[in-house]
């Protein structure tokens, strides 16, 4: 066999590995092992202070701040903290709107970012349990019981929710990005069933307060901080129940633009916490690490390795030319789904290729942009 079709094939392989084979090795092994979690029964909730970061949320503010109002969650034990970034719209006002009704409001003088405002808001809450929110986030009635009840385990340091995407009938881009959060979702099962679950979903996340260290302006915030709390020896896990809902905006420039900035962020996250790759101080979580964040971000320089090897290989035999016909094929019909003027869904096919291609071209940038040293602390929300 020639260096190309190793080439070939192992790009292939290494592709397949990154969405499909983890999960089926994570499967494989939770046959095996299993570590549930402990619960104690007990009639009293611990006191929770609900952060809700915000940057000009002038429009979805005060429906969010009604919905953490209306949660089903012993009011004397709920916190609901406004952290704004030196907003420039009402989104101070609207939070101070709501000070009768114990809605704080805590305000960074200068914009510095989402994850600046946490270090900034954390210490200055009172909950024995952070959880942390965006204002476009509306929790159901129960996510925060939901979410909470897994600290009954004192393994547990961190607990993460799951977001639903609301978007309009039909649309292609919510279809294909529904698979990748399915995708993500069962991954995070399976580890949480014999581990700890790699990162957290940044809309609704949980932590022991006590565990909380402050990071830097640049870092990814629901993933540095599940980072540093398995570094201190605890679990994180996901309780698929505790959910909330998100209205999806169907815009390829938004998703492309965010992709290419949680790419960056996430390689400097894993660059600086070069620790945990140690097999020996984490035998399990390191191969997690690996295989759930850092074989993904290497598929767009497989998929081109697979696409060269396999344009020198056509000659030597017909599966290789039909498998670089598929190859054009496929991103044929990614390209002709960007040209096209309506955005409505094309066909699943159409709609997957096209997201896939989007994601790894915008990962492919975000290499550069993590190379070049271009960082991204601060944040604009995408609405409709």
């Amino acid at each position: 066999m020639s260096f190309f079709e190793i080439l070939f094939w192992f790009s292939l392989l290494s592709i397949f590995y990154a969405f499909l084979g983890y999960p089926l090795v994570l499967w494989a092994i939770g046959r095996l092992v299993s570590r549930p979690l402990a619960r104690v029964a007990s009639d009293q909730w611990p006191s929770v202070s609900l952060l809700i970061s915000a940057y000009n949320e002038e429009t979805a503010l005060d429906t969010k701040i009604q919905n953490a109002l209306e949660l089903d969650y012993p009011r004397d034990r709920l916190e609901i903290v406004v952290v704004s970034d030196a907003s420039t719209d009402r989104t101070d006002e609207i939070a101070e709107m709501y000070a009768s009704q114990d809605v704080q409001l805590i305000r960074q003088g200068e914009r510095r970012g989402k994850t600046a405002a946490l270090n900034l808001a954390v210490p200055m809450v009172s909950g024995e349990i952070v959880v942390f929110s965006d204002a476009n986030s509306m929790y159901a009635p129960s996510a925060l019981r939901d979410l909470v009840r897994p600290f009954q385990d004192p393994r547990i340091g961190f607990v993460t929710g799951q977001t639903i995407y609301r978007t309009q009938v039909g649309s292609g881009t919510a279809e294909s990005t529904g698979f990748y959060s399915r995708l993500e979702l069962i991954t995070k099962k399976l580890e949480s069933r014999i581990g700890s679950c790699v990162g957290a979903d940044g809309a609704i996340f949980a932590i022991r307060k006590a565990l909380f260290v402050p990071l830097a302006t640049d870092d990814i915030n629901d993933f540095v901080i599940p980072l540093r709390i398995v570094e201190a020896g605890y679990r994180g896990t996901l309780e698929p129940t505790a959910v909330c809902y998100e209205e999806l905006a169907d815009s390829s420039v938004g998703e492309y633009r965010r992709q290419v900035r949680v790419t960056a962020r996430t390689l400097r996250a894993l660059f600086r916490n070069l620790s945990l790759f140690n097999p020996v101080r984490f035998p399990l979580f390191s191969f997690m690490l690996l295989s759930h964040k850092l074989s993904k971000l290497v598929v767009p320089f497989f998929l081109l390795a697979a696409l060269v090897s396999n344009s020198l290989l056509i000659r030597s035999s017909v599966i290789y030319l039909s498998a670089f016909i598929t190859q054009l094929a496929f991103y044929a019909l990614a390209f002709w789904r960007h040209t096209r003027v309506d955005r409505s869904s094309a066909g699943r096919l159409v709609d997957m290729s096209y997201t896939f291609s989007l994601v790894s071209f915008a990962m492919l940038i975000g290499w550069i942009k993590f190379l070049s040293g271009e960082s991204f602390s601060t944040w604009s929300p995408q609405r409709k």
